[in-house]
């Protein structure tokens, strides 16, 4: 669906590339610049791209982590509320 046939390695590059990027620029202008655009204007002309792919590309990992644990958590949860006893295979 996001990979036109063909051509997925480049457009896994590009959603590599860009949406960490997109995040630490949402990041940046909101909880940094308080989203103030003259801030994160002179901002954005000290920070590198690396630098802002890098915040985002944590923002994301951490997002997935905790996406990860919660899911966990209710697999837990509906597993034990069936009331299901293991029983070893014989």
């Amino acid at each position: 669906m996001f990979f036109p046939p063909g051509l997925e390695k480049v457009f896994l590059v590009i959603y590599f590339i860009s949406i960490p990027y997109i995040t630490g620029l949402i990041f940046l202008y909101f909880y940094v610049a308080g989203g103030k655009t003259e801030t994160f204007l002179a901002l954005s002309e000290s920070s590198s791209f690396i630098l802002t792919w890098a915040i985002g590309y944590e923002i994301i990992a951490v997002i997935s982590i905790l996406w990860i644990i919660k899911s966990a958590i209710s697999f837990s949860m509906s597993v034990s509320s069936k009331n299901r006893k293991f029983q070893r295979p014989v």
